[in-house]
């Protein structure tokens, strides 16, 4: 089990988008290096920066889509879950779902973001010149991790910030470990797709 508060920092300005992952005594415990031009994600969650130790992998299925899934599977390959943007919901607000291995329609957790007036404010100041080198600092969404019953079990928080960008992840409901790793890897993976925003 990864030990909460996990702090996440993602590289904006870097060629390739890398995410860092670190626990509560500041060790690092998971890092994403996003390859660049794929048509078809494929990437690779490693224990360390050197990305000699592969603990899980995160691919695609489908090419460049909005609705794709992207699925989780471990170093033994097993298939953990996958994560997909629900549709057009997610234009007014972020919203994904968390579903199992099999694939299930129901899915397990949803990921919604607490304040949709955020990603409309982002929208509109990321258009203005000089403001949107701001947005960072001055807009930081929620993110609520849900069961179906509306129970919340993680929380990440954006942190302001200029150069790049860094979230809290918090537990705040118990969970077991493979739901745990499912939830933050579905947690990378918006951060991925949602990077453009402050």
């Amino acid at each position: 089990m990864l030990q909460s508060p996990l702090t996440v920092t993602f590289k904006f300005f870097a060629l390739a988008p890398q995410i860092a992952v670190t626990d509560a005594q500041d060790q690092l415990v998971l890092y994403v290096k996003q390859k660049l031009f794929k048509l078809k994600e494929d990437i690779k969650v490693c224990s360390d920066r050197t990305q000699t130790q592969q603990l899980y992998a995160i691919k695609a299925d489908r090419i460049i889509d909005f609705s794709a899934a992207y699925r989780f599977t471990d170093a033994q390959n097993q298939l953990l879950g996958s994560v997909k943007r629900r549709g057009l919901r997610s234009i007014w607000r972020a919203h994904y779902d968390i579903l199992s291995p099999e694939g299930t329609e129901t899915p397990l957790f949803t990921i919604r973001e607490e304040n949709p007036w955020i990603k409309v404010l982002d929208g509109l100041l990321c258009e203005v010149p000089i403001v949107n080198f701001f947005t960072g600092f001055i807009l930081n969404p929620v993110y609520l991790v849900e069961t179906p019953e509306k129970t919340v079990v993680m929380r990440l928080s954006k942190i302001p910030t200029f150069l790049s960008r860094k979230f809290t992840i918090k537990q705040v409901d118990e969970l077991d470990e493979t739901s745990q790793i499912t939830i933050i890897l579905s947690l990378l993976m918006m951060i991925l797709l949602e990077r453009n925003r402050g």
